[in-house]
């Protein structure tokens, strides 16, 4: 049986499948279904497929019209670059939750950590030694010309050895079911907010599924971003002053800076607030001038100091590059970790997992192509 013969098979029984209301106009097709196999709900989702059948349509637009109402209350918002009214939009949330077991997500977690413990060796690599470039195993003219490498960074200890303390990588289901990685968000990453967000609206929404489920917390998120900042400082000072560098009001993911400032209780800056000092950064209070010791920013590199980088930026700090190479200030991420995520370097994650760990990567990229190759 040829695949082709195989899909038009499995999408006949597919479609087959009766399904009650609310599901009677269910479209199928051959990508994996979450939901549902080619006979019934998969089994981790037949509780809240019962759930579902009790619930009358008027009944499941009462559900999404109150997740989006807190949504509005709590100020959810996002702005898109180009669109010309410039309004801030409710972000969209969708009432019926992806469901993760707990083995698949075991698999999933495994294989990020594995994913970013070689991409932080491969960074300070790169920015040192050079041994994989020497090897052969990524090409040295790939990262040169890489517009996101920093020649700055050359021979830059960084807090220990971290270049990337938050990440937020994309992943897609492939029709065999299995998870693939879309890409590696290594600079800025941003939209852990309204996955919290989403998380308290579907306990508004469904609160009995989550102690059917016995779904894991994520609670603890802002104490655990906290902490791993906190590790960052220099000096191991016992109390740090942490603060998040926001680029303004004006930022499509300013909600998400002001909602992550509050969640870890520090302090909400922009480059305004912050001068450099003898390669000390300090912040402006009431009280006086305050020492900084960790930055969670959420500039990209080229607007972080107009002194080392790009001369036009009026977001940044004048001098903070200086603070940082001299170790007096650490930030999250490290300058420079778009090398990591660039979408050439994307190709050689395997390779750069198998050089440093010695293991076969546990995620797969998608098939991918360079330009480069005959």
């Amino acid at each position: 049986m040829t695949q082709s013969q195989s899909q038009t098979q499995s999408q006949s029984q597919t479609s087959a499948l009766t399904l009650p209301s609310p599901f009677t106009q269910y479209e199928w097709s051959a990508a994996y279904d979450e939901m549902f196999d080619a006979t019934a709900p998969r089994s981790h989702y037949q509780a809240l497929y019962q759930r579902l059948l009790d619930l009358s349509p008027e009944e499941l637009e009462r559900c999404q019209q109150a997740a989006d109402l807190s949504f509005l209350h709590q100020g959810i918002t996002f702005n898109v670059y180009g669109h010309d009214d410039g309004a801030d939009r409710v972000f969209p949330y969708d009432l019926l939750p992806r469901i993760i077991n707990g083995a698949e997500w075991d698999t999933i977690e495994r294989g990020l950590t594995q994913r970013i413990t070689a991409l932080n060796m491969f960074l300070k690599d790169i920015y040192h030694d050079g041994k994989i470039l020497t090897d052969g195993i990524v090409p040295r003219e790939m990262i040169y010309t890489c517009r996101h490498y920093r020649r700055e960074m050359r021979g830059v200890r960084v807090p220990r050895d971290i270049y990337i303390s938050v990440t937020g990588t994309d992943l897609i289901r492939v029709p065999d079911g299995s998870f693939v990685v879309l890409e590696d968000n290594l600079r800025v990453p941003s939209g852990v907010s309204y996955m919290l967000a989403n998380r308290q609206a579907m306990k508004l929404v469904f609160p009995r599924l989550f102690s059917d489920y016995g779904v894991r917390p994520i609670d603890h998120y802002g104490q655990a971003l906290l902490s791993t900042l906190r590790a960052l400082a220099p000096g191991r000072r016992p109390d740090p002053t942490i603060v998040l560098l926001t680029p303004g009001v004006y930022n499509s993911a300013y909600f998400e800076h002001t909602f992550l400032a509050r969640l870890m209780g520090i302090e909400l800056v922009e480059g305004r607030d912050l001068l450099v000092h003898n390669n000390i950064v300090y912040m402006r209070t009431t009280a006086g001038l305050k020492r900084v010791d960790v930055i969670y920013r959420r500039l990209d590199d080229d607007f972080v100091d107009p002194l080392a980088f790009r001369a036009d930026s009026i977001l940044g700090v004048p001098g903070l590059f200086n603070a940082y190479r001299a170790g007096n200030v650490a930030m999250a991420n490290a300058i420079g970790t778009g090398v990591a995520d660039d979408k050439a370097i994307y190709n050689y994650v395997p390779a750069i997992i198998r050089y440093y760990l010695s293991e076969d990567p546990i995620l797969h990229n998608v098939e991918t192509y360079l330009m480069t190759d005959d």
